[in-house]
């Protein structure tokens, strides 16, 4: 057997080079690059071994300088959601506060099904030289250190803390993220000292290597349950969520609808699943839905999960599925998501189990009243979304106008990028889009401010072709804007649009509805009183993004909002444009509910009043079992 002296680093960083993934007889490069913030923890571990590589070839293994280690994984994440999950980037930090940075963006990586992988350093594995900067010595334990905290967020954790111990963790970390029933944050704890200890390694650890991605099919009884409750229901509704996009089963799920003349509401990751014209469309469903799919879903006795966890914004806190005798049929992938509610559960690949669902289905079909009533919910909500989009409103304009105008100013294939805050949920509900999946990019399984423009920069580097718009607010842009000055060094040209409305709008709404009255959602000055609600504070987030390098705009109502946007979109590189918006200007209402509890006892009259319409909604609330 031939070997190559090495140390462990640059072994890891050979190995991920040649990495592979394949479907469909189509071949990815599992880790597209690395992102890295160095410190004593792996400057001269995998920095070392990540300039080799470059000095060798830049193109083996790029290295991509970010300036937050939340915002490369979410960086990493939404590359690898552009990707379908078939490709990802790695992110190397120090040790200590660089590596607790990585959990806030693990964890949205495994919540939403998304693999990346990280590599923090870790305090010494001989202890010789303990404690070393920055490590938290835990008087239980020697072999603990903040490392641990990736643990629950993470798919697959281990730490190297012997040579030879890497190869079978480089081998179970790529058997978890090329898994797309169990992938998510893989994490490889790498102590600073063994990082740069050299062992002799097998050539065959670094011989290409390609990682085959299945499309599990269902078992054939369980499709017949499937097909067999489906021809039992009168009001079937089909819910898509975010793995008919990974699967690439849209195709197939547009021709299930319409054979069988079920329509289809989305969940957020699965927008775009029908395009926004397909008269089989309800578009949104759940606490951020529109009216149309909730009036459907309300009166549903057959619901069909395609690729969704169904979450509490999907079903409404389980309010919005309200027939009695309501069923569930679950199409996943990963089969402690199908077996949820209690339905008839396909486990399986969505795209294979949809196409061998309509084979079953063949003939079958929903009556022409039900398809009838799917048109006029329909048509009643277009309605609503012309209003709100042309509404008018003095003396700022409405969130949902500036909305209105970036959906207008989109070409064909370009991206929308959000997370946080109320535009997810306005956009859910009211955005048009064109049957392009890919083009429809919120990220609302973690929900986390500050992914927008670190996530934005991911969807660019993963389609670089598309011309991408980041929606942000000024309460997540001030978490977690830094990566505009990766943008700029990386040549990335992103159109940011920073919507400033002085506050966390979306929360100040929530607030107000629970009976606490906006408290803490302004931003204001402290006041004589004690009480933050002073005057504005003056914050100028368009000059803090020219401070980090964009070319910035600014617009004060509509029209020159709609300027900026043209100037933007001929620009080569990042550009962000400002605006201010009026935050009591809210969007149409949904008509469902979402499951916050409210104080049961209270000195406020606001909280009290609450308290009544919670009671009242928490009645109709059911088990789905």
């Amino acid at each position: 057997m031939t070997t190559r002296r090495l140390t462990v680093a640059q072994a890891l960083v050979r190995f991920l080079a040649v990495q592979h993934t394949e479907r469909d007889g189509t071949e990815h490069r599992l880790i597209e690059g690395v992102f890295g913030i160095f410190g004593h923890g792996n400057v001269a571990g995998l920095g070392e071994a990540l300039l080799g590589l470059e000095l060798q070839d830049p193109a083996l293994l790029p290295y991509r300088q970010a300036r937050n280690e939340q915002a490369m994984v979410h960086t990493a994440a939404a590359f690898a959601r552009m990707r379908d999950r078939l490709s990802t980037y790695a992110c190397t930090t120090s040790v200590g506060p660089g590596a607790t940075n990585l959990v806030t963006g693990a964890a949205l990586a495994t919540v939403n099904r998304l693999p990346v992988l990280l590599l923090p350093g870790d305090v010494f594995a001989t202890r010789t030289a303990n404690p070393v900067l920055q490590e938290l010595e835990d008087p239980r334990s020697l072999d603990v250190s903040v490392n641990d905290t990736l643990r629950p967020v993470s798919r697959y954790f281990d730490r190297v803390n012997r040579p030879e111990q890497l190869p079978a963790a480089l081998l179970a970390a790529m058997r978890v993220l090329t898994d797309p029933a169990d992938t998510g944050a893989v994490t490889l704890a790498l102590p600073q000292d063994v990082q740069a200890e050299a062992w002799d390694w097998p050539d065959a650890l670094f011989q290409r290597r390609v990682w085959h991605v299945p499309r599990p099919r269902a078992d054939l009884a369980s499709i017949g349950r499937a097909a067999a409750a489906i021809k039992n229901a009168r009001r079937p509704l089909i819910v898509a969520g975010g793995g008919v996009t990974y699967s690439q089963a849209t195709d197939a799920l547009r021709a299930l609808a319409r054979s069988a003349g079920i329509p289809v509401a989305e969940t957020q990751a699965g927008r775009g699943a029908l395009p926004e014209d397909d008269p089989l469309a309800l578009g949104a469903v759940g606490a951020t839905g529109t009216r149309a799919a909730n009036r459907i879903a309300a009166q549903a006795d057959l619901v069909i999960g395609v690729g969704t966890r169904f979450s509490d914004f999907t079903t409404a806190s389980r309010t919005a599925f309200a027939d009695p005798d309501v069923r569930f049929v679950t199409i996943n992938i990963a089969a402690f998501d199908a077996a949820k509610h209690n339905g008839v559960a396909v486990a399986a690949d969505a795209r294979t189990a949809l196409a061998d669902l309509a084979a079953e289905l063949d003939g079958w079909s929903t009556d022409a009243a039900y398809r009838a009533e799917v048109a006029d919910a329909r048509a009643a909500w277009t309605a609503t979304v012309q209003a709100a989009y042309h509404f008018g409103n003095v003396p700022l304009p409405s969130q949902i106008e500036v909305i209105a105008a970036v959906n207008d100013a989109i070409d064909v294939g370009d991206v929308v990028v959000c997370a946080a805050g109320s535009m997810p949920g306005d956009l859910h509900k009211l955005w048009r889009t064109g049957g392009d999946p890919k083009s429809y990019h919120v990220e609302y399984g973690y929900s986390c401010m500050g992914y927008e423009i670190a996530g934005g920069l991911g969807v660019k580097l993963a389609a670089p072709e598309r011309e991408v718009y980041v929606l942000v607010g000024d309460g997540s842009y001030l978490m977690l804007a830094q990566e505009i000055a990766t943008a700029v060094a990386e040549g990335v040209k992103l159109i940011v649009v920073l919507v400033d409305n002085s506050g966390y709008a979306s929360i100040g709404a929530l607030s107000e509805s629970v009976g606490a009255q906006r408290f803490g959602t302004a931003y204001r000055y402290r006041a004589a009183s004690g009480r933050l609600d002073g005057g504005p504070l003056p914050v100028d987030l368009a000059a803090n993004a020219a401070s980090l390098g964009a070319d910035v705009e600014r617009a004060t109502d509509l029209e020159e909002f709609t300027a900026a946007l043209a100037h933007a979109k001929k620009a080569d590189r990042i550009t962000v444009v400002h605006v201010r918006t009026d935050p009591l200007a809210g969007a149409p209402a949904s008509g469902a509910w979402w499951d916050v509890p409210v104080a049961q006892v209270s000195e406020l009259e606001s909280t009290r009043a609450a308290r009544t319409g919670y009671e009242e909604a928490k009645r109709v609330q059911r088990p789905y079992l």
